[in-house]
């Protein structure tokens, strides 16, 4: 393996503002030789996050033009890189690790890139879950909230999926590494949902299962009811997924569950409210919370505020209708970024990189 292609790779990838770190074992470069090739490595290497035209990154980069739109168009169905536009339109550009170019993975996974994904895990997870702002936000369950109560349209996942004209279902790619490691997840595996405010947007992708709006709507609704959690990129414009977790596979729900990092994922705006006189202490709260929330003292529920996400998924299940959602004070709220560029340049400050030398 040619390692310092693939440390220049990795050098690159970790100036992103969702990190790439760097490990004694030298596993991310493995896991890089596993993915790229050393000429896919070298062009990555010197790609930028802003899209160009091939004849821009050639010209830059001091490669010949003819050679480097080929292999730029083979990186794109390899899932490496991001391509947008058509014909003379058309303009490519870095993405990040992870989230990023492993799931674009999806079609190409292994037992052997799952184990190295795995190896990799704690160190990344470290980087990434353990700075801010957090790049995943728990989006409630909509009937766990009073009516009464004002929901943002970035909180409800019905509404995000309202406003899209394409729908498509994607196997989760954290449960398909973990069921090749040896430990598969007991829930469904095809629960990513992903969506497009451009009609036909995913009719040409071979790793996704095209749906009508009421079919996302009904995924959403399943998930709930088996207690999945809703989550999405933390920000308030400009989604286009929605995860359906557990924290027995889910990159960023382990690092609760499993690394104890308790701030891996933005919690949302909302916590769980018990009703002492109407709670019978029957535990099913206990049972369908996948963070150990609830507890029951004295024959009635509690809830450890640091351990609860405000998911709701605890209360659409109380049988005696004692628990219920309630926003949280404005001092306990935590700013959500306005869209992905924001929170990149937040995310990039709070890590001591320049954005500006990967745009």
């Amino acid at each position: 393996m040619n390692q310092n292609v693939y440390k220049k790779l990795a050098r690159k990838l970790d100036i992103i503002p969702y990190g790439f770190p760097e490990t004694e074992s030298g596993i991310e470069l493995k896991l890089l030789a596993k993915i790229f090739t050393p000429e896919e490595a070298a062009l990555a290497s010197e790609m930028r996050l802003t899209p160009e035209s091939a004849e821009q990154i050639a010209r830059r980069t001091g490669r010949d033009s003819t050679k480097t739109s080929a292999l730029l168009e083979v990186m794109v169905q390899k899932g490496q890189i991001e391509a947008v536009g058509e014909g003379e339109q058309r303009k490519f550009c870095l993405m990040p690790y992870l989230p990023g170019f492993y799931e674009e993975q999806l079609g190409r996974m292994d037992e052997e890139l799952a184990r190295l994904y795995e190896e990799y895990y704690p160190a990344f997870a470290k980087e990434l879950l353990g700075k801010s702002p957090p790049y995943y936000k728990v989006i409630p369950v909509e009937k766990s909230i009073p009516v009464e109560v004002q929901v943002f349209p970035y909180e409800q996942a019905s509404a995000l999926l309202k406003k899209a004209k394409s729908f498509a279902v994607v196997k989760c790619i954290c449960k398909v590494g973990k069921a090749l490691v040896g430990e598969p997840c007991e829930y469904p595996v095809e629960v990513c949902l992903w969506f497009s405010p451009t009609e036909g947007f995913f009719e040409d992708d071979p790793v996704t299962r095209v749906l009508t709006r009421e079919e996302a709507l009904q995924i959403l609704r399943e998930s709930e009811e088996i207690g999945l959690i809703h989550s999405s990129i933390n920000v308030r414009e400009g989604h286009d997924f929605i995860c359906n977790c557990c924290t027995c596979c889910c990159g960023i729900m382990r690092g609760i569950s499993q690394l104890g990092m308790e701030n891996s994922v933005a919690k949302s705006d909302f916590y769980v409210v018990v009703d002492p006189e109407m709670c019978i202490g029957c535990g099913t709260c206990v049972e369908r919370c996948q963070f150990g929330a609830p507890s029951i003292v004295d024959n009635t529920s509690r809830v450890d505020r640091k351990r609860c996400v405000g998911c709701g998924l605890c209360v659409t299940t109380c049988s005696s209708g004692a628990r219920t959602l309630a926003r949280k004070p404005e001092d306990q709220i935590l700013p959500t970024p306005r869209d992905t560029e924001e929170w990149m340049r937040e995310r990039a400050e709070n890590r001591g990189v320049s954005l500006e030398e990967i745009l």
